[in-house]
């Protein structure tokens, strides 16, 4: 009979335990790292942060001033997610470096622009004059092609999403082609006549993209995704992250708050 007693005794406590740890366990917040790019992309996952918490999510917002650390500090495990680059230079880099990460959904879209502190249009450029573009062969092969597609240069057939300044066939104007690391482009102003420069890293250097001398048509491959390792694709909170960051909330903050320099993509 007493050890009847006590086993009941002992499972009661132990259901009562149970209940009382329960709804605290279920009330703590998962912790989801995030790597982002100064600017747009920071800014607009600060406004995706509360509305996770309200799932019990915890966004922690690290930002890397480079394009390149972010996907190896993804694939290392650091972080759970990025939201810092597009479909092709994402796949260049899975190609290069062997990276088991992929695109699990789209951002927002930065028409890429041609800026200058020097002139005001671009048909004032004079002939010989330097144009910094980035180094990497995504951006700095999309910097060539914007430069085609207004009819500044030519290049060569085929030459995809990534052309480099060798492929370039036709330069009316003898333009010298300067690479350097994207971060950089907006400090070679003082320096060059014009350099591309990618919307964030304009706006983090206080330049307002809507006075590029020439500019990006919003179309194209080029519209910035979250990318996660791809054992993880599946797991819950990617739903939850992606549903937080599609909703009309968000798109409306966009709207408002980069007039148009920044579009939503999805």
């Amino acid at each position: 009979m007493t050890t009847s007693i006590s086993r009941r005794a002992a499972l009661a406590a132990g259901l009562a335990l149970a209940l009382t740890a329960g709804p605290a366990l279920a009330q703590q917040n998962q912790v989801l790292r995030i790597g982002v790019s100064p600017g747009p992309h920071a800014e607009i996952l600060e406004k995706v942060k509360p509305l996770l918490a309200k799932k019990n999510i915890d966004l922690k917002i690290i930002e890397f001033s480079d394009y390149v650390v972010p996907n190896q500090a993804l694939d290392a495990g650091e972080l759970e997610a990025n939201s810092f680059q597009n479909k092709p230079y994402l796949d260049n880099q899975v190609k290069d470096r062997g990276y088991k990460i992929e695109s699990v959904g789209l951002t927002v879209n930065f028409p890429l622009g041609i800026y200058s502190s020097k002139y005001k249009n671009w048909s004032e450029i004079p002939d010989g004059a330097t144009v910094a573009i980035q180094n990497d062969p995504t951006n700095g092969g999309r910097s060539l092609l914007l430069l085609q597609d207004k009819g500044v240069i030519k290049l060569k057939d085929g030459v995809g999403f990534k052309p480099t300044p060798l492929d370039i066939v036709a330069n009316p104007k003898k333009l010298k082609i300067l690479e350097v690391e994207a971060a950089q482009t907006p400090r070679t102003l003082a320096d060059v006549a014009a350099a591309a420069i990618n919307t964030n890293y304009a706006v983090d250097a206080k330049i307002e993209p809507t006075s590029a001398i020439l500019r990006e048509d919003p179309k194209g491959p080029y519209v910035n995704l979250i990318a996660v390792r791809s054992v993880d694709k599946d797991k819950p909170w990617v739903k939850e992250l992606l549903a937080a960051y599609h909703t009309p909330e968000i798109k409306a903050f966009v709207a408002e708050r980069f007039k148009g320099s920044v579009l939503a993509g999805w």
